[in-house]
């Protein structure tokens, strides 16, 4: 394992299933298990799987300047985020350029969670915050364990969770599981109707134990952290830095990307400004210098993570992360390409390790379009 500064409560748990618990953002995270990762894509797909997730990073924003912080620090209005809602927000730099994503969650009238992955949102956060009154503080004995998958919500409502069926999409209450105080959000990151439960570092255990003993007669399984990687390709879910020029750089230019090149800029709150970057984010609208854009391959051989994407001959782009789906029968990536590429059936090759592999850009996400899967209601 990678030294890390962040532990889970959960680790003794993803060793006995396989893990070497290889470091995300500090923290030792499962990986890998000792099991056949295409049962664990099928069973988010079609029954339900848990992961931990702990390695976001939950940081509380509260007291009379909690809202000026938030307005400052992401894209979104906080007092636009009624209590026992949410929102996805994204976070600039001041060259307007993507530096994290993160959900806030309000949680009372002067009170809000950002959860981010492994930017600079905590430092952000901390930024803002200078010269007002308001505490910013990093919760890691907060764990988040994510149960994914259309029969997630019927196993809740089988556990005596009040309301949960009537829980919106992007909406969150404070409940008790197994007697153990949580906060449930319908929130995710598969592209399904799926529910993250918060809970403290003490109770995680045994919350991962009573949904591997109770969630076995639906199908319901453990699944390690990057089956992430099969459910975001399909569903059009970015994983900061590994579609981002951090991982994938300029030749001639420093890494960051806007949002307009990443398809995020449905994350500003019409209208808004003040926030950090916010200048250069609408200076820069129209003046992007490539597109996230998706591609769908010939074959079953899923693109390579970073292999070249090839237009007559030469190279013109690269595939961030690809996947073929036994279930849907497509194989699709995300990939960044020239503007003048992302457009529906252009031709493009994907040069693979061990050989060219033809495809045509196309529009995402490739799994339920329209997301009425995880807006599903009742």
């Amino acid at each position: 394992m990678t030294t890390s500064w962040r532990f889970s409560a959960l680790a003794s748990r993803h060793r006995a299933l396989g893990s070497e618990l290889e470091d995300w953002s500090g923290m030792g995270t499962a990986w890998s298990y000792d099991k056949d990762q295409e049962q664990e894509y099928l069973a988010i797909r079609t029954k339900a799987g848990f992961m931990d997730v702990s390695g976001l990073k939950k940081v509380h924003v509260v007291g009379p300047h909690a809202f000026h912080v938030i307005d400052r620090a992401t894209t979104r209005y906080a007092d636009k985020i009624k209590p026992g809602r949410s929102s996805y927000a994204t976070m600039l730099n001041d060259d307007g350029k993507f530096i994290d994503d993160c959900v806030i969650y309000r949680t009372g009238p002067n009170a809000y969670m950002v959860v981010h992955g492994s930017g600079q949102g905590h430092e952000q956060l901390t930024m803002a915050a200078t010269g007002r009154d308001v505490d910013i503080r990093f919760d890691d004995n907060l764990h988040d364990i994510s149960l994914q998958g259309p029969l997630a919500v019927d196993f809740l409502d089988a556990q005596g969770v009040p309301g949960i069926r009537d829980l919106p999409y992007f909406a969150h209450t404070q409940t008790m599981l197994w007697d153990k105080p949580v906060m449930i959000s319908r929130t995710g990151y598969t592209g399904e109707r799926g529910y993250e439960i918060f809970c403290r570092a003490q109770d995680a255990a045994e919350i991962w134990d009573a949904l591997v003993d109770k969630g076995a007669a639906m199908g319901i399984i453990p699944t390690r952290f990057t089956t992430l990687d099969l459910l975001r390709a399909e569903s059009y879910l970015l994983f900061f830095p590994y579609d981002n020029s951090e991982k994938h750089p300029f030749a001639d230019e420093k890494c960051g990307d806007t949002l307009w090149e990443l398809g995020l800029d449905f994350t500003v709150s019409k209208g808004k400004t003040g926030f950090r970057g916010a200048e250069e984010h609408y200076r820069l609208k129209g003046k992007e210098r490539f597109r996230i854009y998706g591609v769908k391959l010939d074959g079953t051989a899923p693109a390579d993570e970073g292999a070249p994407l090839l237009k007559d001959g030469k190279q013109v782009g690269v595939v961030t992360i690809g996947m073929y789906s036994s279930l849907n029968k497509h194989n699709v990536g995300i990939a960044r390409m020239p503007v003048d590429c992302a457009v529906d059936g252009t031709p493009l090759v994907v040069q693979n390790a061990d050989g060219e592999i033809p495809c045509v850009a196309h529009s995402m996400p490739f799994y339920d379009p329209d997301k009425k899967r995880r807006t599903a209601k009742g």
